[in-house]
């Protein structure tokens, strides 16, 4: 053997326990990202995106108003009259969407207060589905923030249109 080959083989070597060390990084580095359970900002992020760039603009004024308690996302008894009007409506104009609007004020944290507006236009969906709405015609809008001057009460509301 000449000392050249002895070099080639020692090159060689290298670039082999490089190239392993390379994988093993790599691998490594997925398989730590794969242990760590996604977060419920980035679910909620995504979530957002569909459904606002879905939701056309509000078209003439609400079918109905639901009015919600204080840092609650639980709907008032206005619920069941206005999923019976959303329904009437719907059957009147057959390919018609349901747009949702939840509001929240301007007061608080800006974060938590949209959740709460989005939970509560969550809420106003799924018990319009129950009732048998169809939820691929069903789209919620960007929580949208009410003037300070107003109602409390209209800080928190979710709008519901048939258009």
């Amino acid at each position: 053997m000449s000392d050249q080959d002895d070099d080639s083989n020692v090159g060689l070597r290298v670039v082999a326990i490089i190239v392993i060390a390379v994988v093993a990084a790599v691998v490594g580095f997925a398989v730590s990202l794969a242990g760590k359970p996604a977060t419920d900002a980035a679910v909620v992020e995504v979530v957002e995106v569909v459904e606002v760039i879905e939701a056309p603009e509000p078209v003439g004024e609400a079918l109905a108003l639901i009015y919600f308690a204080v840092g609650s996302a639980e709907p008032g008894a206005d619920l069941a009259d206005a999923v019976a009007r959303a329904q009437a409506a719907l059957s009147a104009t057959p390919g018609a969407i349901v747009l949702l609007s939840g509001f929240h004020d301007p007061s608080g944290d800006a974060a938590q207060n949209a959740e709460l507006a989005k939970a509560r236009a969550l809420a106003v969906r799924d018990a319009l589905v129950a009732a048998g709405v169809s939820e691929a015609g069903i789209k919620l809008r960007k929580p949208e923030i009410t003037a300070a001057d107003g109602p409390p009460e209209e800080a928190r509301r979710v709008e519901l249109r048939v258009q």
